[in-house]
């Protein structure tokens, strides 16, 4: 998800994506451990798009 889209969501919209976001990481990184994953970089790109909600979460709290 690109960050013009993120910005375009509600605050709740937001963490709630967050929040599944992260469980899909989590879920990957175990599923990784044990047996490779097909394209390992599905893993940096999560990573990537956890960073992006995150930035528009504090930037929504410091304005």
């Amino acid at each position: 998800m690109e960050y013009k889209e993120i910005k375009g969501l509600t605050t709740e919209e937001i963490v709630e994506k967050l929040r599944e976001e992260r469980a899909l990481y989590t879920k990957m990184k175990f599923n990784h451990a044990v047996s490779p994953l097909e394209n390992p970089m599905k893993l940096n790109a999560s990573r990537k798009v956890i960073a992006r909600y995150l930035t528009e979460l504090n930037a929504r709290k410091n304005a």
